[in-house]
């Protein structure tokens, strides 16, 4: 703990700001992993295997009250929409639900980009503190006095690589964890719209059938 202190403080006041895109970088990172994790994410084709077998078999209520049990989630939010105007006609069961998804869609992808651009800015300000951290050392080298020369060198060549370091250090895992969380928004998505489609059908070739 004492060596990182000596790090963070070597590093000058580009530090600060990097550490403040590693809180907030953070905190988007762990809202985003509960959220779609425990939340939003549901075992896609089972439920619908589970819905499909109930409204083959006409129990359209207690199919409603599968979708209330995980009404988190945002497949079951989708399917309820459908389900509920299930007595419909065609084109009423097909903009309820389309008008679900495009409540769940945002919902799903929001705040998700936003990890990586937080990785990225992190990453900037390490470089932008390792130029800043160069500029005082090669003044050290010009404007120093002799015996002062090695000890402002070295503070400089310090912001410049613990700047750079530091960056790297919050950046890498932020962009890790925002490929895991964007494939996990992307896996919910394409799970919405595929069961979305065959609810339409499902529901389409019932109203068909009187």
């Amino acid at each position: 703990m004492g060596d990182f202190a000596k790090f963070y403080q070597d590093g000058g006041n580009f530090m600060h700001a990097i550490a403040l895109c590693a809180i907030l970088g953070a905190g988007v990172m762990i809202e985003r992993f509960i959220f779609l994790f425990f939340r939003f994410n549901i075992n896609g084709s089972q439920f619908f295997n589970q819905i499909q077998k109930l409204v083959m078999a006409n129990n359209i209520d207690r199919a409603i009250k599968l979708c209330n049990a995980a009404d988190k989630r945002a497949l079951a939010r989708v399917v309820k929409s459908g389900l509920t105007r299930a007595n419909k006609s065609e084109a009423d069961i097909s903009a309820a639900v389309e008008e679900a998804m495009l409540e769940v869609g945002p919902a799903i992808n929001k705040r998700v980009a936003m990890i990586a651009a937080v990785a990225n800015v992190a990453t900037l300000l390490g470089l932008l503190g390792t130029i800043f951290g160069m500029l005082d050392a090669f003044k050290a080298v010009a404007d120093a006095p002799a015996d002062q020369r090695s000890q402002a060198l070295a503070r400089g060549i310090g912001i410049a690589m613990n700047t750079t370091g530091f960056g790297l250090m919050v950046a890498i895992p932020l962009l890790a964890s925002h490929i895991f969380i964007s494939n996990l928004a992307k896996k919910i998505s394409d799970e919405v719209d595929l069961y979305a489609v065959k609810l339409e059908n499902l529901l389409a070739a019932r109203v068909r059938q009187g």
